[in-house]
C-alpha cells in the first residue's frame, strides 16, 4: 500500500484528545446541570412548576345580618347583578365580537368602543371596574391581556329586569354572563344608620392584618361605623378556600385539594325597637320643624338627639340623632362627593352624637348637685333656701381674696327676666324638693358653692365631681358602639393645666347648674337620670341583645369595652383530653382565657350587668373642707338610699307641681298620660365655634341648648328618655314635648304587644 495514501487519513493523536475532551466536557456539563436541576434544586423547580399551575381562590363568606329586638331586619345581604364578559369565551371572528359588544351596549348603555389602541388601553387602566369611562372593547382587551379566563365587569348593580333579559340572551351572546354579587342592604336606612353603621373597603393601614385573616383586599369589606364596625369580627365570618389547577391561559381545570367551605358570619340581634326608633325620630323631626319653620321662621335648631333606655336592664330601646346619613348610599362604594359633603357639615352627621357629642348638660346636671348636697348634709328636708331672682357673689380665686366691687358678680335665676319683665323676687323661698321641681338656679348656686351665712360652704367643686362620676359623668359607658367620648368633670387642677388660671367660686356656681366647663354626652345625661330612676343602680348600657349562628343558636359572647374585643365561650380540650370552659377571642384563637377579661361583660345572651349601685358601692371619696380649702380624708362612702328617694321625689314634683313644675304643662296639659312620670328639664347656655362664628356669644344673652329627661312609671320605671335640641332654647318648652311623645309611643306599643299576646 502507498504510505502517502495511509498518512492522508491518519488523525493526529492530540486532535482525538481534544475532540473527546470537548465531548466529555459537554456531557459533564449536561449531567452536572441535570443533577443540579433534578437533585440539588429539584424541589425548588418543582415548587415553581406547581405554583405556575396552582391557584388559590378565596370564596367570600356571607356576612351576618343585623336585626332589632322584634326580628325586623336592619342589615342584610341582597343580590347585586353584574354584567360580565369572559374574553376567552368570545367568538373567534372579530365581526361576531363586535356584534356582541354592540348588542350589550344597547342593553346597558356602556359604549361599545373600538378600535382598541395603546392610548385607549392606558385610559382604561385609570378606572376601577364598573366606574363609567372606558368602553366595552377597551375593558375586555385590558382583561384579555391580563387573564383571559377571568370575567371582566362591564356594568354593575343592574336592575333585576335587565339582568333577566341579558341572561336570556346569553345563548346568542357568547362570553357574556350575569354575575351575582352580595351587597349590603339596610331596610331602615337613615333611621338606624347611626347605630348600624356601614361597610367600606379594607383600609390600607390594616391591609396586612386583614389579609393574614384570609380577607381579600379590594373585594371584601369591613365595618366603618356603628355595630358594623364594633362587631365586625363576628359579622364577617371566615372566607372559604379552593386550591385548583389552571392551564397556561388561566382556565380552571380541577380541584387539587378538597375545598374548605366558607363560614357564614354570625347574626346580631340589637336591643333597639325599630317601631319606637321611628316614633322617636318623628317626634324629634316634627318638633325641630315646628320651631324652625313655624315659630322662629329660620333654621335655629340644627341638630338633636333622642335616646330611650330601660333603666332596670340598660337596654337601649331607641337612639336617634339628627342629622344623620343614608347608609344605603355606601353599600357598593363610598361616593367621594357624598362623603365630602357629610364630613364638612358642621353638624357632623357621620358622628353618632348620642355618644360622641360633648355638651353642656345644663339643669339636668342639677340631679348631681342635688344628690351630693343632700348626701353631704348641705341641705336637709324641710330646710328653706332663699331664692331671689338675682344674687351677687363675691367671686374669689383664693379663700383669702378680699371682697370688692370689682369681684362682685351677679347670678340670676332662669325666671329673672321673662317677656321683658324683671322678676326681682324670683321663686322667693324653696325647700329641697321644689328646688329640683322648679329648677331654681339660685338654689343650686347656693347648694353647690355656698352663700354667705345661709349656706356657708356648699358642696364644693371637689365633692361635686365625686357625685358626678358616681352618676356616670366623666367616663365612657362602655357601650358596644365606636366613637364614644368621656365628657368632662372639671376640677381646679384641670383648669390650671388647660387655662393657666385658678378655680373661682363663680366657676363652682356655674358647674353646679351644669354649665361652664362641665361637659357630658347625651348618653351620660341619660345614665345620670337612670341612676336616680333605678334607686341608685346604674346598669351597663347595651345595644346588643344576642348573637346567633347561621342556624339560630345563641352564642355566649363577652365584650371588653377597653379593647373593643369579643370573647366567645367555648368548650376547649386540654392536653389531658379534658374539656373545660374557655373564653376565646374569635379573631385570635390563641387568646384563650379561663375567665373573661376584667371589665368585660356578657352581651349574648343578654344578661343585665350592673356597673355599680351608689347606695351599696363606696364610690364617693370623702373630702374635708374648711375655709375654702379641701383635702381628701382617705375614706370612701356610699350614697344614702334616702338621698336618692329625696331626689326622686323632686323629679316627680317637677310633673305634679302646678304651675311651677318645669314638666307640669307638658305631661298634664299637652301630652297627658295615665301613668306617673318624673323627670328633669335643662336649659344650657353655650358658646362653641358655630355660635362664635355667628356672633351669638353675647354675655348675658348666650344661646341655649334644650334638654329634658323623664322616666316612667315613677314607682317602677321601665323606660327613661332623654331629648336634646341644639340651640333649642328652654328644655321644658322644646325638648319636653319630644320626650312626652316618645313615652306616649312606648306605652301605646306596649299595649299593642300585650293585646297581641306578645307580652310587655
Amino acid at each position: 500500500m502507498n504510505s502517502n495514501l495511509t498518512n492522508r487519513y491518519q488523525v493526529a493523536p492530540w486532535r482525538v484528545v481534544v475532540v473527546y475532551g470537548v465531548m466529555f466536557a459537554i456531557i459533564g456539563l449536561i449531567v452536572s446541570r441535570l443533577i443540579s436541576l433534578q437533585v440539588i434544586t429539584g424541589d425548588t423547580w418543582k415548587d415553581q412548576a406547581i405554583d405556575n399551575y396552582t391557584l388559590t381562590i378565596s370564596d367570600p363568606a356571607p356576612r351576618g345580618i343585623i336585626l332589632d329586638r322584634n326580628g325586623y331586619i336592619l342589615a342584610r345581604n341582597v343580590a347585586s347583578y353584574n354584567v360580565v364578559i369572559t374574553p376567552a369565551d368570545l367568538p373567534d371572528d372579530d365581526a361576531d365580537v363586535q356584534r356582541v359588544y354592540r348588542e350589550l351596549a344597547d342593553l346597558t348603555g356602556v359604549p361599545a368602543g373600538g378600535p382598541v389602541t395603546e392610548e385607549t388601553l392606558n385610559f382604561a387602566k385609570l378606572f376601577s371596574p364598573c366606574v363609567p369611562g372606558p368602553t366595552i372593547a377597551d375593558m375586555v382587551a385590558l382583561g384579555a391581556s391580563l387573564a383571559p379566563y377571568t370575567p371582566v365587569k362591564i356594568a354593575c348593580n343592574v336592575n333585576e329586569k335587565l339582568a333577566r333579559i341579558i341572561g336570556e340572551k346569553t345563548v346568542d351572546l357568547p362570553g357574556v354572563a350575569i354575575e351575582i354579587e352580595p351587597v349590603r342592604d339596610y331596610p331602615t336606612g337613615s333611621l338606624t344608620a347611626n347605630v348600624v353603621g356601614f361597610l367600606g373597603p379594607i383600609p390600607a393601614a390594616l391591609q396586612e392584618v386583614y389579609e393574614a385573616r384570609g380577607f381579600v383586599t379590594n373585594r371584601d369589606k369591613v365595618g366603618y361605623a356603628g355595630v358594623e364596625a364594633s362587631l365586625d369580627d363576628i359579622l364577617t365570618g371566615k372566607n372559604g378556600l379552593r386550591v385548583v389547577q389552571r392551564d397556561v391561559a388561566g382556565a380552571i381545570l380541577r380541584n387539587l385539594e378538597p375545598p374548605i367551605p366558607s363560614t357564614p358570619g354570625k347574626n346580631v340581634v340589637l336591643t333597639l325597637d325599630s317601631r319606637l326608633q321611628k316614633a322617636a325620630e318623628a317626634a324629634l323631626l316634627d318638633e325641630i320643624d315646628y320651631w324652625n319653620n313655624r315659630y322662629f321662621g329660620y333654621i335655629r335648631i340644627s341638630s338633636g338627639v333622642v335616646i330611650a333606655m330601660n333603666p332596670k336592664t340598660g337596654e337601649i330601646l331607641a337612639m336617634v340623632t339628627y342629622p344623620t346619613y343614608e347608609n344605603n348610599r355606601m353599600a357598593r362604594f363610598i361616593p367621594g362627593y357624598y362623603y365630602e359633603q357629610l364630613s364638612q357639615d358642621p353638624r357632623r352627621p357621620l358622628v353618632n352624637n348620642a355618644i360622641s357629642a360633648e355638651l353642656a348638660p345644663g339643669s339636668v346636671y342639677k340631679l348631681t348637685t342635688a344628690t351630693g348636697a343632700f348626701n353631704e348634709g348641705v341641705i336637709k328636708l324641710g330646710q328653706i333656701v332663699k331664692t331671689p331672682g338675682k344674687l351677687t357673689l363675691c367671686e374669689r380665686f383664693s379663700p383669702n381674696d378680699p371682697c370688692t366691687e370689682a369681684n362682685s358678680r351677679p347670678f340670676v335665676d332662669w325666671i329673672y327676666e321673662r317677656n321683658g319683665v324683671i322678676n326681682e323676687a324670683g321663686f322667693g323661698a324653696l325647700d329641697f324638693y321644689r328646688c329640683i321641681a322648679y329648677s331654681s338656679n339660685v338654689c343650686f348656686y347656693k347648694l353647690g358653692g355656698g352663700f354667705e351665712d345661709e349656706i356657708p360652704e356648699g358642696l364644693g367643686i371637689f365633692r361635686l365631681g365625686e357625685y358626678a362620676r358616681a352618676l356616670g359623668y366623666g367616663a365612657r359607658s362602655g357601650i358596644q358602639l365606636p366613637g364614644e367620648e368621656d365628657g368632662l368633670v372639671p376640677s381646679p387642677q384641670w383648669k390650671r393645666i388647660n387655662t393657666g388660671e385658678n378655680w373661682s367660686t363663680g366657676d363652682t356656681y356655674i358647674a353646679s347648674v351644669g354649665q361652664g366647663y362641665v361637659l357630658g354626652t347625651p348618653l351620660q345625661v341619660l345614665m345620670s337620670g337612670a341612676v336616680i330612676a333605678n334607686r341608685g343602680k346604674l346598669m351597663q348600657p347595651t345595644i346588643v341583645r344576642e348573637v346567633q349562628d347561621d342556624e339560630g343558636r345563641v352564642i355566649p359572647l363577652w365584650f371588653d369595652p377597653e379593647t373593643f374585643s369579643l370573647y366567645e365561650e367555648q368548650q376547649v380540650e386540654d392536653r389531658n383530653g379534658q374539656f373545660r370552659t374557655m373564653w376565646v377571642n374569635p379573631v385570635n384563637p390563641s387568646d384563650a382565657r379561663l375567665s373573661p377579661p376584667e371589665g368585660s361583660y356578657q352581651i349574648s345572651p343578654f344578661t343585665p350587668t350592673m356597673k355599680w349601685d351608689i347606695t351599696r358601692d363606696p364610690l364617693i371619696n370623702e373630702w374635708s373642707c374648711e375655709a375654702g380649702y379641701c383635702d381628701q380624708t382617705g375614706q370612701v362612702k356610699t350614697v344614702a338610699p334616702e338621698t336618692v328617694e329625696a331626689v326622686r321625689t323632686g323629679t316627680r314634683m317637677a310633673v305634679t307641681e302646678n304651675p311651677s313644675g318645669t314638666l307640669y304643662r307638658v305631661f298634664n296639659v299637652d301630652y297627658p298620660l295615665p301613668i306617673a312620670i318624673a323627670g328633669k328639664t335643662g336649659t344650657a347656655e353655650y358658646c362653641d365655634d358655630v355660635a362664635r362664628q355667628a356672633n351669638r356669644c353675647q354675655f348675658g344673652a348666650w344661646p341655649t341648648h334644650a334638654w329634658t329627661l323623664a322616666y316612667a312609671p315613677y314607682d317602677d320605671p321601665e323606660i327613661i328618655v332623654v331629648a336634646f335640641a341644639y340651640n333649642g332654647g328652654e328644655g321644658g318648652t322644646v325638648a319636653a314635648p319630644i320626650v312626652a311623645r316618645v313615652l306616649q309611643a312606648y306605652f301605646e306599643l306596649k299595649s299593642i304587644d300585650i293585646a297581641q299576646g306578645g307580652g310587655g
